[in-house]
């Protein structure tokens, strides 16, 4: 296994509900600001399905799915979304979701889809939570520029970019807003001697026990399959393991 690089920040205990054996602590993270590296999980937290260790005490799960409001459309202008993008704003929705976070608290993340996606992404964060799957962080596109790559140097799990493929010129499934990337540092693309991004190096061994990760078998591939979502770790010639879309691409 690789070493994985040291926490810097603070840590959090879970609460008295637990026993010593149990007193789990995972890092707090610092700022999310792009130009930030964020600290990363230590695989000795997880449970060996990604997720965070069991609790007697079980937040309810809460989401909305909204059109997008007039500020919304003016700040993705001309950073996620202009003309000739394949779909139109009136056809994308704004999710907000609750999610388990690395800090073992629950929070509240936003997402923008596809209008006709909506509900099954509201679903797939239903089975996260339940699940006590943790997502670091769940930001539009648009608030890091549309840059992918400072997204996945956070960590940042987002869905509707209109960008093209890394490395082409036809559109990413993210331009029609039914794909999303989830925790993208620790679930980095592979192909080859290409990790991207290169800080999720670390990660290429994919231990289950790593708070976050996705893994074949764990709740992150069963909760997109069970709306039908595809998983990009299950590619032959390269594994995307931040990869979900509805079309298998």
């Amino acid at each position: 296994m690789r070493p994985r690089p040291e926490l810097r920040a603070g840590a959090l205990s879970f609460g008295a509900g637990y026993s010593s054996s149990m007193r789990l602590v995972i890092a707090l993270l610092p700022s999310l600001a792009p130009a930030a590296e964020p600290d990363t999980p230590r695989a000795e937290l997880g449970n060996r399905s990604g997720a965070l260790p069991a609790s007697e005490v079980q937040p309810a799960f809460a989401s909305r799915v909204s059109p997008l409001s007039d500020d919304e459309r003016a700040a993705m202008m001309g950073v996620t979304w202009r003309e000739g993008c394949p779909v139109a704003l009136d056809a994308l929705s704004s999710v907000e979701v609750s999610h388990w976070g690395l800090d073992g608290g629950v929070h509240t993340g936003r997402l923008v889809v596809a209008s006709a996606q909506a509900d099954a992404i509201v679903a797939v964060f239903e089975r996260l939570h339940a699940a006590r799957f943790p997502v670091q962080s769940v930001r539009p596109a648009r608030e890091f520029g549309g840059d992918d790559n400072a997204m996945m140097r956070v960590n940042n799990t987002s869905a509707f970019n209109c960008r093209p493929v890394a490395g082409g010129k036809r559109f990413s499934d993210h331009a029609f807003g039914h794909a999303l990337d989830l925790n993208p540092l620790i679930n980095p693309y592979v192909r080859g001697s290409r990790v991207d991004p290169p800080q999720g190096r670390a990660y290429i061994d994919r231990d289950p026990a790593v708070p976050g990760i996705v893994v074949d078998g764990g709740p992150a591939v069963a909760a997109f399959a069970a709306v039908g979502w595809k998983w990009g770790g299950h590619w032959r010639s390269a594994k995307d393991y931040q990869h979900f879309s509805a079309t298998g691409r």
